[in-house]
């Protein structure tokens, strides 16, 4: 099935949450631990739009992915630099969704001048890091004891591509 994405709007907000909310559940993409509601998204597009872009990919007319960049550090010298994040529901992970939105997102940061994208990914999270690996992101090093979920330490690999 084609995969078609486009730039995110306030009618995706209940989608993006229940995709969202599933990384959270599942504890392999986020220090997240609070569930976002619709509204919650709603609110985080209108305030995130403009700057940095969100992606959905849509299958079969449903919104089943969706990736974000947004401000890397506040300083003025690293505003060519997005930090991402990339979200795929649990039925159609390994299906090329998380591909196509992580492709997506990079043409749109490259529209608005960004440089670079960078993200840090959970060291257990092989299926993440093989996609990274895939779209031409390079593993740079490793946050040790980044931060805890559920009462445990957890590494992240740090990436980044070069646009």
């Amino acid at each position: 099935m084609e995969i078609a994405v486009r730039p995110a709007v306030a009618a995706d907000a209940a989608a993006m949450a229940l995709i969202y909310n599933q990384g959270i559940e599942d504890r392999v993409a986020t220090f997240e631990t609070e569930l976002r509601t619709a509204e919650e998204r709603t609110q985080w597009l209108r305030e995130h739009g403009g700057r940095y872009p969100v992606v959905v990919a849509k299958a079969g007319g449903e919104v089943v992915g969706w990736a974000s960049a947004s401000q890397y550090r506040p300083r003025a010298c690293y505003n060519g630099i997005g930090e991402f994040s990339v979200y795929v529901r649990r039925d159609w992970r390994g299906r090329g969704v998380g591909a196509a939105a992580i492709q997506g997102l990079i043409e749109a940061c490259r529209a608005q001048g960004l440089w670079k994208l960078v993200s840090r990914v959970f060291d257990f999270n092989h299926g993440s890091r093989a996609l990274c690996r895939k779209m031409g992101f390079r593993e740079v090093g490793v946050y040790e004891r980044h931060g805890q979920l559920d009462g445990r330490w957890c590494d992240c690999v740090i990436v980044e591509r070069l646009l």
